[in-house]
Formats: C-alpha cells, structure tokens, sequence
C-alpha cells in the first residue's frame, strides 16, 4: 500500500543526493553472529511518499501522545498511529527555524526538539514555538542529536561541539576541547548517566567528571579487508563545512572513526554506527564489530533503533537489517523500501519499525507467522 503524506509542500532543494552504489563488505574479527540476509521475515507493510527528491533524516515516536514525528529535508511532520494521518505539518511558516530537520527528541516533559541544517533548535509544546541559535549560547546553527539527562537536561550535539540546555532556565554550556572532534553527531546516555558522543573522530564517553575516548585503533569499526577508498570528507581538526556524501567517485568509501549515530541498549552495550567499518558494540572492555561478513546490509550504518533482549534494527547504505542477538535478517528497495540508504529508524509500541529514506517512509513488520 502506498500513501502520499498531504500538506507537506517542497521549499527547497536538495541538499545532499547519495547516489546508490555497492559497497564491498569491510570484515570483524570479533564478532561471530551467523550469517543472513534473508528477508523472508520481514515485511514492507506500507510506503509513505514525502516527495521525489526529499530525504527523511530523522523520526521518534512519541509514546504519550503515540504519534510519529518525522524530520525531513523540507519539514516536520506529525503523524497520529496506527492510522497514520498527518496532524500537522511544521515548517518556517509555523515556527519551525529551518525546515532541513536533521535529528528529533520527544523529551519526558512532552517537549518536540527539532535540530536543523544551519537553523539551530527549535523546541514545541503547545502549539508553542521556541528557538535556540548561537546568540542564546548554543555551540553551533547545525544540530544533529540530542539526549535527555537524567536531571532533564538536554545534551545537544552539533558541528562545533556539544550543548548542555537547562530548558526550565535556557542556560547553556558548550564542551569543544574534551571532545576527541568537534563534529558531533550521535548522543546516548546508560543506566548511569554516563554521556556516549559520536563523533568524526571517534567516540567519547563523560560520565560527569572524567572523559575517555575511543578510536579504530582501540577496535572500533571492522578493518578495511577490501581496501575501500578512505575519505577525507570530514572537518576533523578544522571549521571547514562539508557536505555528508559517503562516496569517492562513485564508490563506497572507508573512515571506520566518522560515527554516524550512538545507542545504548538495555544491557548497557553501547553500539555505534560507522562509516565503513559496520556496527560497532562496546561491552564495557572492548569493541566488537559487525559487518557485511556477519550479514549486516551495508557497512556504511547511518541510523539505529534497539529493542528489548538484544532485537535491534540498523540503517544502512544497502537497506535494512534486523538483528535478534545471533541471526540478521536483511531488505532493501527489492523487497518495498523507497531507496536503499536508510537515514532513520524508529519502533512505536505496536512491533512497527519506520524507515526514513529519500522519498518517503515505510513501515515494517516481523511476519506474524514467525513472531
């Protein structure tokens, strides 16, 4: 079934197309899941249609009111479940700073927190709108994570550096120097409020007090087995602004230390997403790495929803795998997805995975018959 979502209204170009290419699998050598990319069980139950050229970047279901926000390249979108009507449809229009919306956070108070390509952070509640730029001392325009504190501070993750926002008395601090780099993209906090960053140059952990820091040389990221192109797209140790194309040429690239988004799940495993090297997952001691040789779709990993016993869902450069702790499970535009890179991914509460890719939305199942 295939829907086209109404009001949302094209206001502006593109501003990154990733053309679809195949990526030669990078390998693990620590990880030993079996091997699977089966799609038998899983299934596109609908599409959703934003616009020809319009990528959806982010999404997150709002468990209070159940609903699904979706951020895309040309606006927000409010989304009632399981229906999937359209109740609003945010843009410059109605408050929203810029309409490139790159990373959404429904917060415990029930505050929608938008991060924009260029237009800073934008917060809603109550058909109430309030923005956040460098003047009220957010570190960067360019926003692309956030993450709620245990107190209800909100962390903020940008292109130079990473926001701490009372939002009861809108002061902020700003960490540049701790950081392993200053372009910080994926943010998750543990049991025990420790801040997990991802970053273009790896990964940092704050836990209030001390900062640690992991690269690909401490095991993060599977290794280059097929000698993959390394990309040099990155700001790393400069304040140049770069687009987000994975490729060199036309072909898949490597930069095993660019982190693309973080999760904890409910072990406590942090799991990382990287450019080239796969997922990567840290236990406390060391990395473990998943790649195309475990079953993984893509090494290029770009987004991440995990579930509960170790069931978790990753976003990729060649579609979407599912991962139930020992088996993957693997679709892509063959099997019903809009495109192949997969920006974002979200669970709601009905066992429904949502899937961002250019053009659209799908909503996926694990086939009733096997669940």
């Amino acid at each position: 079934m295939i829907r086209c979502y109404p009001g949302l209204l094209i206001l502006c170009s593109v501003l990154l197309a990733c053309s679809p290419s195949q990526q030669t699998p990078a390998t693990s050598s620590q990880a030993n899941a079996k091997q699977s990319t089966d799609s038998s069980i899983l299934e596109v139950v609908e599409t959703f249609n934003v616009g020809k050229n319009v990528f959806v970047r982010a999404m997150q279901f709002d468990p209070q009111e159940n609903q699904l926000w979706i951020g895309t390249s040309v606006g927000a979108l409010q989304v009632a479940l399981p229906d999937g009507n359209v109740i609003s449809t945010q843009t410059r229009e109605t408050g929203l700073a810029n309409e490139y919306v790159f990373a959404i956070q429904v917060d415990r108070e029930g505050r929608k927190w938008f991060g924009t390509n260029g237009g800073g952070v934008s917060q809603f509640k109550n058909n109430q709108w309030r923005t956040y730029f460098p003047m009220h001392g957010l570190a960067d325009y360019w926003v692309y994570s956030f993450v709620q504190a245990a107190n209800g501070d909100l962390w903020i993750g940008t292109w130079n550096g990473l926001s701490l926002l009372n939002p009861s008395t809108h002061e902020m601090k700003t960490y540049r120097q701790e950081l392993v780099n200053e372009w910080v993209y994926g943010l998750a906090v543990d049991s025990k409020d420790t801040l997990w960053i991802g970053t273009e140059g790896g990964i940092n952990a704050f836990d209030g007090k001390n900062w640690r820091v992991w690269t690909h040389a401490d095991g993060l990221g599977a290794a280059n087995k097929h000698n993959l192109p390394f990309s040099s797209n990155t700001g790393l140790g400069t304040r140049n602004r770069h687009d987000l194309s994975v490729l060199v040429g036309t072909e898949s690239s490597y930069n095993p230390n660019y982190i693309f988004c973080v999760s904890v799940d409910d072990q406590d495993r942090v799991w990382a997403g990287t450019w080239g090297g796969g997922v990567a997952v840290f236990d406390g001691k060391q990395w473990s790495n998943y790649s195309q040789e475990q079953g993984l779709a893509g090494d290029i990993v770009y987004s991440m929803a995990l579930g509960k016993n170790g069931h978790s869902w990753f976003g990729t450069n060649q579609g979407l795998s599912y991962f139930d702790g020992k088996n993957w499970h693997s679709l892509g535009k063959a099997q019903g997805l809009l495109d192949q890179h997969v920006y974002a991914v979200a669970l709601d509460n009905q066992e429904n995975v949502w899937v961002g890719t250019r053009h659209g939305v799908a909503r996926v199942r694990i086939k009733s018959s096997v669940q």
